[in-house]
């Protein structure tokens, strides 16, 4: 049995019964792990120390731990951390609700100067959104941009469209859905339903329901017992009288539900005084056997360990089977919007009918509501047109019709041949994803043989550190001393490293935008209007040199004389240094983010730089004025690149291309282009895992979120 990785949507609301009892605590911290696992430490006064982890990568969970069993802190906190830190530090844990029966939690919290929500998403490729008490985005660890919901800074939060809640539907409500389906029993109350493979098969055992059972020959009879199960489990739900039980099969734990099942009754299990405690002592040993890759937050073996190949082979395994499964829903879905178009043709007259006396009584003045009421009188008048139409949604502009058990939503404005013509593209768009997902999956079935070419070398080495990974360390003649001077000479291959230290440094410009010119002047940027008005205000200094784009929309860049604490003098920056300025300038404008591949910047000495506007003129946050001439730098390109460094210091670090190279073990190359920046970040990040040995030093020092620190705003591609 493949162990379990997700909550399902019962397990939530078992949760969110028993983290009721922790209303009242005191945040203290917050953490961020690599593999998007966020933990919250908070004190309460009954409980004493709370560890609340919630976890959106591989595994989607939410938790309180024993301490335990909570990792080491990791090191430098990225943005994300700082900003809960920010946000909840001495906050109060006033609650947490699970919205509708979806697996997706909200968390709130209560400051006398601000109120805070988590939003945690445990379900598809999982995300956490913290909100403002407007429920307007202050953060999200993905941005998400579709068509249904828009998850990103700046925006007001959208959930997803609910789903059937099969808890609380009335037995009428429950029969008519399941009737509606022609398949048997146990899928129905799978998808239909939404109650999942496992609780479907545990309400028809509960039941007495043969799972097989078509629909066709359930009666009220048989509705009525699945029906009654369900209440059953609603009410032991709401009732808080759990019996979570650890499942184990083989010596490992595969499940873990907060009361025992009859599905399960065949494997050994355990049980706890709580749901949360199962929770924790579940995913703590499938952490700790390999099902999920560990989270340590220490700095980094001294001896190489054989890196969990078997476990990474499962995982990639599992990615292409879940985008083969994509790209087969992608084709039905491309099918059915071929179909509902073509059905549009088969019925051209009747269609063309609803749509005519739908505009032509908006020509005539009458509202959406007053049409509706026409069109169901004329349903009642057995009229085909006003029978076809289920739906008229004024807000929307359109009219829902049923063609042949099929229902088509139509724009009604326009036309038959454009409804038709808008399905079609829809179509169509939709295999462009097939083809991206096709794509996706040549890509990880090559990260897949990678690993299996690793493997294949360690185990020919029978797991020996190669003469790279011992670079650093005693010589063949075991003189450690002797060998330094060499040593410090000596290229290392860090990729090839089986192990790298980690060593973290905490400078006062990293939560702005920054890098280091190839002659190591720094270069510092703001990542909003906020921080604009601080580096001038605060950071420049008359020696420094100021660039912005002359595109609307950038950061104010300075190219740094000195530090805030040393002592200033007149510099005469080499000229590398000014262009890396201005490409930085340029790369981190409105001019990547609309997707030019070159820009223009110019240079002013900082006395030319004002906060006070011309007569008549007004300046918004963030922005300066500029007197006196420019030195303008034209077509600078829009790149970017990412890298990681070795030493003195490990870190992700990231600029323009030439200032970037010669400082870091390997980089990546960008440059404006189709991938969103989680997604861009993302990529990246594959690709440093599968160019370093140390797997585990790519995840602590180069996660996703950190490399997304360094990407432009908007959408990027990674340059071969």
């Amino acid at each position: 049995m493949e162990p379990k990785r997700e909550l399902s949507s019962i397990d939530l609301r078992a949760l969110v019964t028993e983290l009721g009892r922790y209303t009242g605590a005191k945040v203290d911290k917050a953490y961020l792990y690599p593999e998007s696992l966020l933990r919250l430490k908070l004190r309460d006064f009954d409980h004493g120390r709370v560890e609340l982890l919630i976890e959106v990568d591989e595994c989607k969970r939410a938790h309180v731990a024993d301490a335990e069993h909570v990792p080491d802190a990791p090191g430098r906190p990225p943005n994300f951390a700082k900003m809960l830190r920010n946000r909840l530090s001495g906050a109060d844990f006033v609650g947490v609700e699970q919205y509708e029966f979806d697996r997706i939690l909200t968390f709130e919290f209560e400051r006398g100067d601000e109120d805070t929500r988590i939003v945690a998403e445990l379900f598809g490729q999982g995300n956490i959104a913290v909100l403002d008490e407007t429920g307007e985005v202050v953060q999200a660890l993905s941005t998400v941009r579709l068509k249904s919901r828009t998850v990103a800074p700046g925006a007001q939060y959208e959930y997803p469209s609910s789903r059937l809640n099969p808890l609380e539907i009335p037995l009428e409500t429950f029969s008519r859905r399941m009737d509606e389906s022609d398949t048997d029993v146990v899928r129905t109350l799978a998808t239909q339903l939404n109650l999942g493979g496992l609780y479907a098969e545990e309400v028809c055992s509960r039941a007495g329901v043969e799972k097989t059972l078509d629909i066709a020959d359930a009666d009220e009879s048989t509705y009525r017992d699945l029906h009654d199960a369900i209440a059953r489990i609603d009410e032991r739900l709401r009732s808080g009288e759990f019996d979570p039980r650890v499942y184990e099969e083989d010596g490992r734990v595969v499940d873990v539900t907060p009361f025992p099942l009859a599905e399960r009754e065949d494997l050994p299990s355990e049980s706890f005084d709580s749901f949360n405690a199962a929770l924790d002592d579940y995913f703590y040993r499938f952490d700790r056997d390999g099902g999920g890759g560990g989270k340590d937050g220490g700095t980094g073996a001294a001896e190489p360990e054989k890196p969990d190949f078997e476990a990474e082979i499962a995982k990639q395994k599992r990615i292409i089977e879940q985008q083969e499964n994509a790209i087969e829903g992608f084709e039905e879905q491309a099918e059915a919007e071929r179909e509902r178009a073509e059905l549009l043709y088969a019925n051209y007259d009747l269609v063309d009918e609803v749509l005519s006396t739908v505009q032509s009584a908006r020509e005539e003045g009458l509202s959406w509501d007053a049409i509706g009421e026409t069109l169901a009188d004329g349903a009642e008048r057995d009229i085909p047109a006003a029978e076809a139409v289920e739906d008229v949604d004024g807000s929307e502009g359109t009219v829902t019709i049923r063609l042949d058990d099929t229902t088509v939503e139509l724009d009604a404005t326009a036309g038959v041949e454009v409804n038709a013509d808008r399905l079609y593209q829809e179509a169509k768009r939709i295999e462009g994803k097939k083809a991206g997902a096709q794509e996706a999956i040549e890509s990880t079935r090559e990260e897949l043989e990678s690993v299996r070419e690793r493997q294949a070398k360690w185990e020919a080495s029978d797991g020996a550190p190669t003469d790279a990974d011992a670079a650093g360390e005693d010589g063949p003649e075991g003189d450690g001393d002797a060998s330094d001077a060499e040593d410090a000479d000596r290229e290392i291959d860090w990729l090839s490293r089986s192990s790298i230290p980690i060593r973290t440094t905490d400078d006062w410009y990293e939560r702005f935008r920054w890098f280091r010119t190839s002659d190591d002047f720094l270069v510092i940027g703001g990542r909003n209007a906020d921080q604009n008005e601080e580096l001038v205000k605060k950071y420049m200094d008359k020696h420094d040199r100021f660039f912005h784009t002359q595109a609307h929309g950038g950061p104010v860049t300075l190219l740094k004389a000195s530090g805030p604490s040393e002592s200033s003098e007149p510099v005469d920056f080499p000229d590398a240094s000014l262009e890396e300025a201005a490409q930085f300038a340029v790369s981190y404008s409105s001019d990547w983010k609309d997707g030019r591949g070159a820009g223009d910047a110019y240079m002013v000495e900082p006395d030319q730089v004002s906060k006070t506007p011309e007569s008549g003129e007004y300046l918004e946050k963030g922005g300066f004025a500029i007197r006196g001439d420019r030195t303008y730098f034209e077509d600078v390109p829009s790149r970017v690149a990412v890298g990681v460094q070795c030493e003195p210091v490990t870190q992700v670090i990231g600029g323009p291309p030439s200032a970037i190279r010669d400082r870091v073990a390997t980089s990546v190359d960008l440059e404006p282009g189709m991938y969103a920046q989680n997604d861009a970040a993302m990529m990246v990040y594959r690709e440093f895992k599968d160019r370093f040995a140390d797997q585990s030093f790519v995840r602590k020092v180069a996660s996703a979120d950190l490399i997304q620190e360094f990407l432009p705003p908007g959408g990027s591609e990674l340059i071969e």
